[in-house]
């Protein structure tokens, strides 16, 4: 977190928001090679992830540490809560307690088998490339029906990140079309805002987005080192402004239209 300030400030970056992953998940399966170098240390000799707990505590103490050594810098508190309309009362107290600032609602698990869930980079090895791209986008409307406590979706393109096109060819946004807007549409009814994701910057995101009715759209770069905080940030910022978003008072708020 202390690299991450650091660079904020070389940059000129105004504001940053540390959405730490709050997950609740016991356990997930995971084939070899699925999960990060970062994660690798969690997963056991069968082949299930298993995450300690968000240390609450911590984590507000190194946000407290940060504010002071950077004055010149707006650190906001924030977490990115994986599968909510599973897990919203197990995180109720945390959320109820207003020291989070932002909750962004992320889909990293679908069903899996009779117990199990996974990730769609998992997932891809056992069913069609298709049928858990179309499974992916139809959990989203579940996901905004089933919480309340999300104000967020964070990177709609998830499961287009692992695409296997080795085996299933290129990646055509065109032929999910439709669960992307049915997504979308939610999303966008339910007053909510959509990440652009700048790890990768896909123009049809914010189109469909804004021909769906969003009005919102908020910025992250999914760092999870230093050298990635606001990668893509001013062409991320050219390309919504040209779909009719405009920046809001203050750094840190939503995009609007």
């Amino acid at each position: 977190m202390n690299r991450l300030c650091e660079r904020a400030v070389r940059i000129g970056l105004p504001a940053v928001v540390f959405t730490e992953h709050l997950d609740f998940e016991d356990s997930w399966k995971v084939d070899a090679g699925d999960i990060g170098e970062h994660a690798q240390r969690y997963v056991d000799d069968t082949g299930y992830v298993r995450l300690p707990r968000f240390d609450v505590d911590g984590y507000l103490a190194a946000i407290d540490r940060c504010r002071s050594a950077y004055p010149e810098l707006r650190i906001l508190t924030g977490v990115e809560f994986g599968q909510p309309h599973i897990w919203d009362a197990q995180a109720a107290s945390l959320l109820d307690s207003g020291v989070i600032d932002r909750v962004n609602g992320s889909l990293h698990m679908l069903p899996f088998g009779d117990n199990d869930r996974s990730e769609p980079t998992t997932l891809y090895r056992y069913m069609s490339a298709d049928t858990v791209m179309w499974e992916y986008l139809a959990e989203i409307p579940r996901m905004v029906d089933g919480s309340d406590s999300f104000a967020v979706f964070t990177h709609i393109d998830y499961a287009v990140r692992s695409w296997p096109t080795f085996t299933a060819g290129p990646f055509d946004p065109v032929r999910f079309e439709e669960g992307f807007r049915g997504a979308m549409r939610s999303l966008a009814e339910s007053g909510r805002a959509l990440e652009m994701n700048t790890r990768r910057l896909w123009p049809w995101i914010p189109r469909w987005w804004a021909e769906e009715g969003g009005q919102a759209v908020s910025f992250g770069s999914d760092a999870h080192e230093a050298g990635s905080l606001a990668a893509n940030f001013p062409e991320a910022m050219a390309m919504v402004e040209s779909f009719g978003f405009k920046p809001g008072r203050r750094p840190e708020d939503f995009w609007t239209r």
